[in-house]
Order: structure tokens, then C-alpha cells, then sequence
């Protein structure tokens, strides 16, 4: 049976990367990612519906995304989906998806963005 995990993303960044370097001295950038669906309710109200996503990007991937890449900016993004399940504080057991990046394209920078992610804290983010 074949199988496919692959993902692609258009969208703006919502904080600047968070980059860690690991004790090999490699590095991983995750970014928090929107990407925005407009569309025409049954009244004709136009809607937007915002999916927030974390991107993570490793090796030399990573260090394109922390030099160059900031909050606000467009990018396209193609990876694969990864759930990983964790213990919190509370000792209960939590998955946190997000997409492991093996391309990454810049795209700029749209007038919106400012706009949109201004009125987007990081505490009302849902991770």
C-alpha cells in the first residue's frame, strides 16, 4: 500500500525563528506559521479563517531561516507532518504536529502582513 506524507504551505510568520544549536553544532530553526483562507459565507460575508502552524527546519536549512527570515514575512514551505507526544507538568500525556521543512522559498513581504500579525499576540497562540 503506498503512502504519503507531504505538506505545502503559503503563508506569514508570526514571531521570528526561534533557533537552537544542538551539542553536534547543528542548528534547528522552528517558526510559528499563518497561513489565511478567505471565503463568501451563505450571507456573503467574507471570512477569514486562520491556521497557525510551527515549521521546524534543521541543518543548513536552519541557518538560512535565522539569517534571513523575520516576523511578518511570506514563505513557502514543503515538508512532511510529525506528531510527537509528550508528558506536560501536570503529568498528562499531550501530541504536539508540526512540519518538518525540506524546502523553504521566500516570498516577501505583503502590505497585510503587518497589519495581521499585529493584531495576533503570542499568548493567544495555540501552542
Amino acid at each position: 500500500m503506498a503512502a504519503l506524507n507531504k505538506v505545502l504551505l503559503i503563508g506569514n510568520l508570526g514571531a521570528d525563528p526561534e533557533v537552537k544549536t544542538l551539542p553536534s553544532g547543528d542548528k534547528v530553526a522552528t517558526i510559528r506559521m499563518a497561513t489565511t483562507e478567505t471565503y463568501k459565507n451563505k450571507n456573503g460575508e467574507k471570512v477569514e479563517d486562520t491556521e497557525w502552524h510551527r515549521v521546524e527546519f534543521w541543518g543548513g536549512l536552519a541557518g538560512i531561516v535565522e539569517q534571513y527570515v523575520k516576523k511578518g514575512d511570506s514563505i513557502y514551505v514543503e515538508g512532511r507532518i510529525r506528531t510527537e507526544k509528550y508528558t506536560d507538568s501536570q503529568n498528562v500525556e499531550r501530541y504536539s504536529t508540526k512540519i518538518r521543512a525540506s524546502q523553504m522559498q521566500m516570498l516577501g513581504r505583503s502590505p497585510k502582513t503587518e497589519e495581521n500579525i499585529a493584531a495576533v499576540e503570542d499568548d493567544h497562540l495555540p501552542f
